[in-house]
């Protein structure tokens, strides 16, 4: 099997879920599926602006942030639903509690997206064979659709993912860059954008080849270091880390474990938990966030697998909320049966100098005791600025 994985480099999955919204919209409600559906905000007005959309809607040209107008003027049945984030949320966190079962170095990129290093993971076979695995887990169990990137860094890995719409599995080697990769736009190059890619056409960069062969000094000069950056990855280098406490777009930070043995000793899954959230506690506080969200993903002997959330009244980074919170959860939700994953998970994230708490009856009385204090920092900010007083625990020394 170690004849399938690099003696000195990485093997790194990129798993994209496909029209994800839309998706777990089907998977909730088996009659949407086969139908052209968008989610949309403000599905009443015409202003409104599709979020995402199946690849039924996508035959008849719906595309992302088109106006819901536009989107039923080209597909007249086309089936309009408001957004359900905490739907999503709950979808996510299951998918990244099946990515955890593979590897612990899953870095989340945003609700519906990630990468997973596999470099350690031969016990679950060659990395097609594990990109196959997942993709089918997720089908059976959540029953929603992906598509997977196979690659030796986090940049070529992505660009493989997008290949194969959806349900596809991609293999991208580096060696493959110049044939798959070179002759293609600049615009669908990862990393770049549409004034990126206008900016570097009218210098005469015009494909991802043009760009691999760029002269170092004329890309410095129009767009900085990032230029540099981008000409790397263009020749299929990437020197990123899947990194799992990695700040991200979702914000979502925890924790999961496949147990040695499949549990059904209550005392014995509270203790896990307690685990659990002591780790999740820990990576709160190393990125110095609080969490207004807490989730839970349990996933059974026969391979069910739930997730359920709490939204809480105040930010919480210490580990006796978290569990509290989480084992309030489990106890809520667990059906009896031996389990075989847990996991924990903040949600929602602040960062700790914006965590502000909402009061309860049981706060209220210490809270009111600073009010004069809060009085004169609010006075000093209005006329000094909002840096102007801040808790010490939120300061960082600088480095001379």
């Amino acid at each position: 099997m170690n004849q399938f994985y690099p003696k000195n480099g990485r093997v790194i999955l990129h798993v994209d879920m496909n029209s994800f919204f839309a998706a777990v919209e089907m998977a909730h409600d088996s009659s949407l599926k086969g139908k052209p559906l968008a989610i949309a905000g403000n599905p009443e007005e015409r202003k409104g602006i599709v979020v995402t959309c199946s690849y039924e809607a996508r035959k008849f040209g719906v595309k992302t942030t088109m106006s819901v107008w536009e989107a039923k003027k080209l597909c007249p049945d086309l089936i309009i639903m408001r957004p359900n984030f905490h739907r999503y949320r709950e979808a996510s966190a299951a998918m990244f509690a099946i990515l955890r079962q593979y590897s612990n170095l899953v870095e989340p990129v945003s609700i519906d997206e990630g990468y997973v290093d596999i470099t350690e993971s031969v016990e679950y076979g060659t990395p097609i064979e594990i990109a196959g695995k997942i993709q089918k887990q997720l089908i059976h169990e959540l029953d929603l659709p992906s598509s997977i990137g196979i690659a030796p860094n986090k940049f070529l890995a992505k660009m493989a993912s997008d290949m194969k719409k959806p349900m596809g599995i991609t293999i991208l080697r580096k060696r493959d860059v110049p044939l798959k990769l070179w002759p293609l736009p600049l615009i669908e190059m990862h990393g770049i954008g549409q004034k990126t890619a206008d900016k570097l056409v009218a210098a005469g960069i015009e494909k991802i080849g043009d760009l691999a062969k760029a002269n170092d000094i004329s890309l410095r000069h129009l767009l900085g270091i990032r230029g540099t950056q981008l000409k790397e990855r263009a020749n299929g280098d990437d020197k990123r880390k899947v990194d799992p406490d990695s700040a991200n777009e979702f914000k979502s930070v925890g924790s999961s474990l496949t147990l040695p043995k499949d549990m059904s000793n209550q005392h014995e899954l509270l203790v896990q938990l307690e685990k659990l959230s002591k780790e999740t506690a820990y990576r709160l506080k190393q990125k110095e966030y609080y969490a207004t969200n807490i989730s839970i993903t349990i996933r059974y002997k026969n391979r069910q697998t739930i997730t359920r959330s709490r939204k809480l009244q105040n930010p919480i980074n210490k580990i006796e909320d978290i569990s509290t919170a989480a084992k309030q959860l489990f106890l809520k939700h667990w059906n009896g049966n031996p389990v075989r994953l847990l996991g924990v998970t903040g949600q929602d994230l602040v960062e700790q100098n914006q965590a502000v708490e909402q009061l309860d009856i049981f706060s209220y009385e210490k809270a009111a005791e600073k009010e004069p204090l809060y009085n004169v920092m609010e006075m000093l900010r209005s006329k000094f600025g909002e840096d102007a007083i801040t808790k010490g625990v939120s300061l960082k020394r600088k480095k001379h």
